[in-house]
């Protein structure tokens, strides 16, 4: 999945919210609506909802189950700012932002990736396997996560005017053609792209150095989860239920989803297959899918706090996952 200049900020405005209502999927036989705006558009991170809503697994928590797609012109946070949808799947340096700058009354109740999967992708013929590889050569990092860089960078000791950081537009060619040494992606996805182009890649994950945040937290307004508690709770149950499903063979969901979930996208069936294994140790913790431990919690706001986003405790609401 290519990162989005526009997933990856809250712009205090609702305007892309109405992108979002497009290509709406619904699970049948349930009682009560429910909507939730995904991060990006249909592909294999998000497997673990299509198979919620294809097997009914909404429906038996009694959810009748909207789902909105994202895309490159869609906010999550506004989404749910506009009430278009209950729940949204964001990054924690958007929304905490959000909630410290705009004062926007968000809670993150879950996190789909305990590790987040941005990372930076090189050529296995030119590996960049560490921050200190990247003294001297050029880096194509898209404008929003430039931040999220220069931390990981001075994390590790490494001023960032020694790297030459230029902006990226989400497309392997110049990599490919050696115009850049490498690129900020989603190690799940960019490297199996690479290799269709019969060059192998290598990534390493910020995560791994230093810049330890979740990617697609749940979040929900305050109103929501004062208003909707137990709807949230069985969409947390039934969505784990999905994960859990999926992960017991990622190499079934897939093929099935081909003239459904995954038409028009323009990605093989085989690169959604590469991204459902390679997403699948980052997903995993002890406690099931979507919990957020207290540890995890503090290492998120401890790196959040490096690049100046200065969050709390009270911003996660862990109580929902101790009643699935």
């Amino acid at each position: 999945m290519p990162l989005s200049l526009n997933r990856r900020r809250f712009l205090g405005t609702t305007a892309a919210a109405g992108a979002a209502a497009a290509l709406p999927w619904r699970a049948a036989h349930a009682s009560t609506p429910f909507t939730m705006q995904a991060a990006w558009i249909n592909d294999a991170e998000f497997a673990g909802y299509f198979i919620g809503i294809d097997e009914g697994y909404y429906a038996e928590e009694g959810l009748d189950l909207t789902y909105l797609p994202g895309g490159p012109d869609v906010i999550p946070e506004s989404t749910i700012i506009a009430g278009r949808a209950d729940l949204a799947l964001t990054t924690p340096d958007t929304t905490i932002r959000a909630i410290v700058d705009q004062g926007a009354p968000f809670k993150i109740i879950g996190a789909q990736y305990q590790k987040n999967p941005i990372g930076v992708v090189s050529l296995a013929s030119n590996p960049i396997l560490s921050p200190a590889d990247l003294v001297g050569k050029t880096l194509a990092v898209p404008p929003v996560n430039v931040i999220s860089v220069n931390a990981m960078l001075q994390i590790n000791g490494i001023d960032p005017s020694q790297v030459n950081i230029v902006p990226y537009a989400y497309d392997p060619t110049p990599l490919i053609r050696g115009e850049i040494d490498a690129s900020l992606d989603f190690t799940t996805n960019v490297p199996y792209t690479i290799s269709q182009q019969g060059v192998e890649a290598v990534s390493f994950l910020l995560y791994d150095f230093g810049f330890t945040i979740y990617n697609d937290t749940v979040v929900v307004t305050e109103e929501v989860l004062a208003e909707k508690r137990d709807l949230l709770v069985a969409w947390l149950r039934a969505s784990r239920r999905g994960w859990n499903v999926n992960f017991e063979d990622p190499d079934l969901w897939p093929p099935r989803w081909a003239d459904t979930w995954f038409d028009g996208t323009g990605r093989t069936i085989e690169n959604e297959l590469f991204f459902n294994n390679a997403q699948m140790p980052l997903m995993q913790h002890p406690d099931g899918y979507f919990a957020m431990s207290e540890d995890d919690i503090e290492a998120n706001l401890s790196a959040l706090g490096k690049v100046g986003i200065v969050g709390s405790r009270d911003m996660f609401d862990t109580t929902l996952l101790e009643e699935i």
